[in-house]
Formats: structure tokens, C-alpha cells, sequence
């Protein structure tokens, strides 16, 4: 595994380890939760920080960059009632993500 593979593990690690949907959109499903639970949301918000920053601070190609996607997260929270489109952590990730994508190295 080369340095550029490394980063983009490590990455991945990071952004899983604070990710809302492994254990607490189960919890919105099965009616246990709601969605503008305050723990939700802060859990959710922690992680649209977490993402951002791990955005920012790996050097990555644009190939690996887009195996960060946040979109697809991203609609299962929208559609889940959690977040929304218009959100400013929401709107703010996917601003970074294109820019990030668009000033990476091919």
C-alpha cells in the first residue's frame, strides 16, 4: 500500500469512527429516535465537522477524493428527515467536496 492509499485509509477510518448512520439512523427507523433528536444532531453536526476537516487536511487525487463522496451519506440523512438540502453544514460540505475535487490532482 503506497503513502497516497495510506492517506485515503486513514481517511476513511476517521470519517466512519463519527459516522450517524452506522448505529443511530437504525435507532430513527425503528422509531426509537427522532429525527431533531438533540443528540442526533449533535452527533450529525460533529460529523459534517469531522468530514470537512478530513477534506482539508489529506492530500489526495481526484480519483481518491471521489471515493469521499459525501453525497450519497449525505441523501440517506435528507431523506431520513436529519438533515436537509439546505443546512449550511449540509450546503457547506458539498461546496468543500467540489472545490476539493476540482483543485485536486488528476
Amino acid at each position: 500500500m503506497d503513502e497516497q492509499d495510506q492517506h485515503l485509509q486513514r481517511a476513511i477510518n476517521t470519517i466512519a469512527q463519527s459516522d450517524p448512520l452506522i448505529k443511530l439512523l437504525q435507532q430513527v427507523r425503528l422509531g426509537r429516535m427522532k429525527p431533531n433528536d438533540a443528540g442526533l444532531r449533535a452527533v450529525t453536526e460533529s460529523w459534517l465537522g469531522v468530514y470537512a476537516q478530513v477534506l482539508k487536511s489529506h492530500s489526495l487525487s481526484r480519483s481518491q477524493l471521489v471515493r469521499l463522496d459525501p453525497e450519497p451519506r449525505l441523501e440517506v440523512l435528507v431523506e431520513a428527515g436529519v438533515l436537509s438540502w439546505d443546512h449550511a453544514g449540509t450546503k457547506d460540505l458539498r461546496a468543500l467536496f467540489q472545490q476539493m475535487v476540482v483543485a485536486a490532482i488528476a
